[in-house]
């Protein structure tokens, strides 16, 4: 099925009759056995008529009423796929308006769409705009034809297959040269293993004059499971004695250090790196120009030659080899045009024989859909222009009246709560675009949490109001204001008049898990609850064991957390920092916010199941030490405060289906992450923010990191949760400078490890010069050791005395170099 799989599965057009309405004309490849007249309101929204051009985008296969049933398309296997709940298909439609006097009402109003399985329904745009203005000029059904077979062969066969962690580090950084060694531009298939939250790309067919005859069997294949066919299929096609994958030849032939040439400790001189053997991964001279621009790296040191004057500033030079000249200025500039952002796969349809280009992002995950802005919801509903009216609720006001608009709609999504964008006289466009943001929002941008998109209604009519009402949480977008006075949401967010309404029967509809004569617990301890459930009874209880309690939280604090991390984030968009930097920062929140209900469940019940338990460090007399786990606060008064500001919308969130599928989201990681066996964010967090740390810890820290980097995939998993906006490898380059030399010598290891990979080349290259010089300095020391050590036949633990060199003094200062 993977073979035959289909970018586009099918297209649609629709028009506007007078007399009758909304009109479904075709649908091509066949009939799609679902409610005509509702996918005919979808695509001509409310005021089509007043608008030039407009965009909305649905979703097919998403609930009982919108789930296609094509007659050609009813083998068991798509059956299956449907009752799975696995065949979501995505639509972008684009309707227009054209002025004609010779109509009834003075216009004519169309609206084509793509239907497909790729939640990056954005790259059809352009195709849409040739397409419908081909059926303007000649409607017939063989401008629909010419349209599937065109994005059918568009081709997508060499797109790359990233993991989640690969994925996390594009998104992460600004670099056009990130990971441009996974194409298969340069010769490295694509990774067998890759399937968890991977990208599947089926491979195309040859060129065809003319439609070919299909029974779109596979409109069915969901995105997810086209993944996995793919990887199964590239596994299967690889000989025994074939070629290596990229991740292991990624791995660079070098020494376990830096090689000598490197160390050139002359004067002030400071190793920029030794990149021998990046121009055989493909790494040309123009890489790293075509990413000078680039804030997240802005810090890196220039790479056209092997050393550099300490006093020199950063910059992006080119990959050389030993002994060769920096290519000239001009030669990059020319060079660099023809380079592609590697955070896209460039390819092409041609429709009617215009060939447009199209870039696929590659770092795309499943909640994340069409063009959806953080960056456009928090500057819509920031706290300047937001009014919120309504009763305060504890799972929406986690901060009383003073909660931010955007987190009190974060506070919405993950409690389940059911959300209206109203957008009178607005574009459809503009309200869909919200309603896909808000997914984005609420699912930390697709990398933490799921179940957003299939509760999410882009564009909603009043044509089936009374089924995508009953949709549990629903997450809506409309036009007509007529659903205000309906009453059946919890929380209204006015897009044209900066409104944010909780409902008047919001604690009605949704009895509070913590109310105002029930104040909030803090508890320092671990609490472990009698029963199996965690709820407001423990709450109760506790409190009449003598519990401490504070008082409630709707007083609210201008310096609370999430209100600093509001002024933050509006902060950097006013500084014109990119929608990928504000992704990484609510991808963070999310991620900070399930680490915290973890531990307020071990407080709750004694367990949590979607996190590491709390553990902290032990070293005892006769026992191995072991590390801690589980997230992180600075003490326990911040920990109580955390979980007291918390506690009701994790409980909330706790009885939800999002809930649900992150439990078993954590249950399938913990199986399948390349690192196992600790909690490798638990380690970064104390590197970056503890303030005291034992010997012992920090070498155990770094001596597990370097015993579980052997792998490619290890490299970039530890990679992901070191990002640029969180300075990167920094955390790690502390060790550098610990007075325990153990402590040192590990973390050189570590790096040399790093150092073996183009990937993390890239990431020690965002180092500042000080902390590349200690990392020099000591490999340089560590590998001379070992040689004085051979060539004098002395024990290497005697050798471990030798020529070292104290983490606070300079090897200029000792006499050498």
């Amino acid at each position: 099925m993977a073979h035959d799989a289909q970018h586009c599965s099918f297209v649609l057009v629709a028009d506007f009759d007078i007399d009758k309405g909304a009109q479904l004309t075709y649908q091509f490849p066949q009939p799609l056995g679902t409610d005509e007249g509702l996918l005919a309101n979808l695509m001509l929204p409310d005021g089509a008529e007043r608008q030039p051009t407009d965009w909305t985008v649905f979703f097919l296969n998403q609930t009982p009423f919108n789930t296609i049933k094509p007659i050609l398309a009813l083998d068991n296997e798509s059956r299956e796929a449907v009752e799975d709940g696995a065949s979501m298909l995505y639509g972008i439609n684009l309707v227009r308006t054209k002025l004609d006097k010779t109509a009834r009402r003075g216009a004519i109003v169309k609206a084509m769409a793509i239907v497909t399985r790729y939640p990056f329904v954005q790259i059809f745009k352009p195709v849409l705009l040739l397409a419908l203005d081909d059926y303007f000029m000649n409607p017939s059904q063989d401008c629909l034809a010419r349209l599937f077979d065109a994005v059918n062969e568009m081709n997508l066969s060499a797109m790359p297959i990233l993991t989640r962690y690969e994925k996390l580090i594009m998104r992460n950084t600004e670099r056009q040269d990130i990971l441009i060694g996974r194409t298969d531009d340069y010769n490295y298939p694509d990774p067998g293993t890759a399937t968890q939250h991977a990208v599947n790309l089926p491979a195309t067919t040859a060129m065809r004059p003319g439609h070919r005859p299909s029974n779109s069997t596979d409109s069915r294949v969901s995105f997810e499971d086209g993944v996995q066919m793919r990887a199964k299929r590239d596994r299967d096609n690889n000989t025994r004695n074939g070629a290596e994958s990229y991740k292991s030849a990624s791995k660079m032939q070098s020494p376990t250090s830096p090689s000598e040439a490197s160390f050139s400790l002359d004067g002030s001189a400071v190793w920029v790196g030794d990149e021998s053997g990046l121009d055989q991964m493909g790494f040309v001279a123009t890489a790293s120009t075509a990413s000078a621009s680039s804030s997240s790296v802005s810090s890196l040191a220039g790479r056209g030659r092997r050393s550099t004057d300490a006093s020199s500033s950063s910059s992006h030079g080119a990959y050389a080899r030993a002994g060769e000249a920096a290519p000239s200025l001009a030669g990059q500039n020319a060079a660099s045009a023809g380079l592609k952002d590697s955070h896209f796969f460039h390819t092409s349809i041609n429709y009617n024989e215009h060939l447009l280009p199209v870039k696929v992002p590659l770092s795309t995950f499943s909640e994340e859909v069409g063009e959806g802005s953080l960056t456009m919801l928090c500057t819509t509903f920031s706290p300047a222009n937001t009014t919120i009216s309504g009763p305060l609720h504890p799972h929406l006001h986690t901060n009383g009246a003073l909660t931010p608009p955007v987190i009190l709609l974060f506070n919405a999504l993950v409690t389940g709560k059911r959300v209206i964008f109203l957008g009178h006289h607005k574009l459809a466009e503009n309200v869909s675009n919200h309603v896909l943001a808000a997914c984005a929002l609420g699912s930390g941008c697709g990398v933490v949490l799921r179940g957003f998109i299939k509760r999410a209604f882009p564009y909603a009519t009043l044509t089936n109001r009374e089924e995508w009402e009953s949709i549990p949480g629903y997450v809506a977008g409309v036009t007509n204001p007529i659903f205000e006075t309906g009453g059946s949401w919890d929380l209204l967010c006015d897009i044209g008049t900066y409104r944010m309404v909780v409902s008047k029967d919001i604690h009605l509809n949704h009895p509070a898990s913590w109310s105002s004569s029930n104040p909030l617990i803090i508890r320092t301890g671990t609490l472990k609850a009698e029963g199996s459930v965690g709820s407001e009874e423990d709450a109760v209880r506790v409190q009449k064991e003598g519990g401490p309690t504070q008082k409630t939280e709707f007083a609210g604090r201008p310096d609370s957390a999430d209100n600093m991390f509001i002024e933050d984030v509006i902060a950097a968009i006013q500084s014109h920092y990119s929608e990928a930097h504000v992704r990484a920062k609510f991808t963070e929140y999310v991620s900070r916010f399930v680490r915290v209900a973890a531990r307020y469940e071990e407080d709750l019940l004694g367990s949590t199941s979607i996190a590491w338990p709390t553990v902290m460090y032990t070293e005892r007399p006769g026992e191995k030490p072991r590390l801690g786990s589980g997230a992180y606060f600075a003490d326990d008064a911040a920990c109580a405060r955390d979980l007291a500001v918390n506690a009701s919308r994790i409980e909330a969130w706790r009885r939800t289906d999002c809930y649900k599928l992150f439990q078993a989201d954590w249950k399938q990681s913990l199986a399948t992450n390349p690192i196992r066996g600790f909690d490798l964010s638990h380690q970064l967090a104390r590197l970056r923010f503890a303030k005291n740390m034992l010997n012992g810890e920090a070498e155990l820290i770094f001596r597990t990191m370097v015993e579980n980097l052997q792998t490619y995939d290890q490299v970039t998993e530890l990679l992901a949760w070191l990002p640029p906006h969180l300075h990167g490898l920094q955390p790690l380059s502390f060790g550098l400078f610990h007075q325990h030399e153990a402590v040192r010598d590990l973390t050189v290891d570590l790096f040399n490890e790093l150092r073996t990979y183009p990937i993390g080349v890239q990431f020690l290259q965002g180092l500042n010069h000080f902390q590349r010089y200690a990392y020099v300095r000591q490999a340089h020391a560590k590998e001379q050791r070992a040689k004085d050590s051979n060539s004098l036949g002395i024990p290497p633990h005697s050798a471990a005395f030798m020529s070292r060199t104290p983490s606070n003094r300079s090897e200029s200062s000792l006499g050498g170099g």
